[in-house]
């Protein structure tokens, strides 16, 4: 019965609040050049999946986060709903670096574009870094915060290896790094499946990695550290112990 009522009651649900949201988002974005009124729809439009789907959020860490800074969020990515679990969560507006092909669906790829977010293709490297560039520009000059995931894609199992992007905009934008963990998301929303499960997830925040004074150099060390510490949360989060202190 829970596997008919959300694929007949819950997935339907789901696409027609993101299409509303969506339509809402794209008519703001003609009186909004700022992206606030947008990234305010967006960040209710997370919170009605997480409530449609049934999913409960258990967060730490957010003692990490200074009020008044920007950030670069690097975590893990398990599934599609990760970004509504860190949207509905933390309270900066974020900019995010999407996949194009994401970028080409009907009602969501029309806000994201609207919306300011960035289009990457992960086959063109050229285009990928200029886009980097402009996206720690914004940072830099809008202070605004970014969400990326440096594995590039939706892991299946363990952490894969992290691509080096979320450095290069961090140290281009000299933004301090918030690592963060999620455990659970995979088993709300399995790759290529549309069962949406009422489960929860846990979602823990790590402190800052400064990046005031690096350079591009130094981004195969960032790109580690950044990778270690998100191993740590998640052993922290396992329960196997509690994440090191890093002064």
């Amino acid at each position: 019965m829970s596997f008919l009522f959300a694929i007949f009651v819950k997935a339907p649900l789901i696409v027609f609040s993101t299409i509303l949201m969506g339509s809402i988002s794209v008519a703001t974005s003609l009186f909004d050049p700022g992206g606030r009124r947008q990234h305010a729809i967006s960040r209710t439009w997370a919170k009605m999946l997480l409530f449609l789907g049934g999913v409960t959020v258990r967060m730490s860490g957010m003692e990490n986060l200074d009020p008044g800074q920007n950030y670069v969020f690097v975590g893990n990515h398990l599934s599609l709903y990760d970004t509504p679990v860190v949207l509905a969560n933390i309270p900066r507006q974020f900019l995010f670096l999407v996949n194009a092909r994401y970028v080409r669906l009907p009602f969501l790829g029309t806000h994201l574009r609207r919306s300011g977010h960035f289009s990457v293709d992960p086959d063109d490297k050229r285009s990928s870094l200029k886009i980097m560039t402009e996206a720690a520009r914004r940072v830099q000059q809008r202070g605004l915060s970014i969400l990326l995931f440096p594995e590039g894609r939706r892991a299946r199992a363990e952490l894969q290896e992290f691509k080096d992007g979320a450095a290069v905009i961090a140290i281009k934008s000299q933004a301090p790094v918030i690592p963060f963990a999620l455990r659970g998301t995979r088993e709300v929303l399995p790759i290529g499946s549309v069962h949406v499960k009422g489960l929860p997830v846990d979602f823990v925040l790590g402190q800052p990695i400064p990046t005031a004074g690096l350079t591009l150099k130094d981004r195969e060390w960032l790109t580690r550290e950044m990778r270690r510490r998100i191993v740590e949360l998640m052993e922290s989060i396992e329960g196997l112990r509690e994440p090191a202190h890093h002064g």
